[in-house]
């Protein structure tokens, strides 16, 4: 079995240099394999954030990369992307990879075994990077805010709170600076003790205690980082944030902010003009 991608993305990298090891032709465009990268790819199974883009370099030439993606190859020799892949994460017989798409035609020197540097196009990272950070804190909120709203013990969230995320979140899509989750409030939620019909009734009270609580948790300036069991793609990682009411920590494999002296502001705002279903707009401000 071949190694899996050293990935350098969790320690804040956007730049780096390798070498590479595949190189797949598709009608889509090629997919390059390089031995340890920044790029931070879009994960297939929960695609919340979208993979880095940037530009792979070899010799005097230079490859846009458009999006980084997951690959998985098989021992017997399949090579599937994204969401093709066939198996769940840490099958036997199957190497986990990181993946550039290159837009175009590569440049003929860009094959296995070539020296290549990397390069993450950093706005777009750091965009992404808030986003990701305000869509934990804002889901963070929401359980706090609706934490009186529950009957039963739903299990509780990173900071002991009714964990209504974890119940009810059916999608999560980050984008720069913000994020949209969508939360399913169907038959099932009910029977688990929710109140879904005060929670509509009170929906403006809400949305402004979410508000509050996250202009109180941005003036913290609290840390922010992601720790990981291991350098390859395929090991876990978690985010760590040192709120006043506790450590958060939350099993994720996309990147954050360090600190949430990063950002002025961040605001949500909640969508229940289907009565089934919440739409919760997160949308963050940097700091200047």
């Amino acid at each position: 079995m071949s190694t899996p991608t050293i990935v350098t993305f969790p320690g804040g990298a956007v730049t780096g240099s390798g070498t590479v090891t595949r190189v797949e032709h598709s009608p889509e465009g090629a997919v390059v394999i390089v031995d340890t990268t920044p790029f931070h790819p879009v994960d297939h199974t929960w695609p919340d954030q979208p993979g880095d883009r940037g530009s792979l370099t070899v010799g005097a030439e230079s490859a846009p990369v458009a999006e980084a993606v997951m690959v998985a190859a098989s021992d017997e020799g399949a090579f599937a992307v994204g969401s093709d892949i066939p198996v769940k994460r840490g099958a036997e017989g199957w190497t986990w990879l990181v993946g550039h798409r290159i837009e175009g035609e590569p440049p003929a020197a860009l094959v296995e075994g070539a020296p290549v540097g990397m390069s993450v196009d950093v706005v777009h990272r750091d965009g992404l990077s808030r986003g990701h950070t305000a869509c934990h804190l804002a889901s963070l909120a929401l359980d706090l805010a609706l934490a009186d709203l529950w009957r039963k013990d739903p299990g509780q969230d990173a900071i002991g709170n009714p964990d209504f995320e974890g119940r009810a979140n059916q999608s999560s899509r980050i984008r720069e600076d913000g994020a949209v989750d969508e939360y399913r409030l169907g038959k099932s939620l009910r029977r688990a003790g929710f109140d879904t019909e005060t929670f509509a009734a009170t929906l403006a009270d809400r949305e402004e205690r979410i508000n509050a609580q996250l202009a109180a948790w941005i003036a913290t300036g609290a840390s922010s980082r992601i720790e990981t069991e291991g350098p390859t793609i395929v090991n876990k990682r978690r985010w760590h944030c040192e709120l006043p009411e506790a450590e958060a920590v939350i099993l994720c494999g996309g990147t954050h902010v360090t600190s949430l002296a990063e950002f002025s502001s961040i605001s949500v705002s909640l969508d229940l003009s289907d009565p089934q279903l919440l739409v919760m707009t997160t949308a963050a401000t940097a700091a200047v």
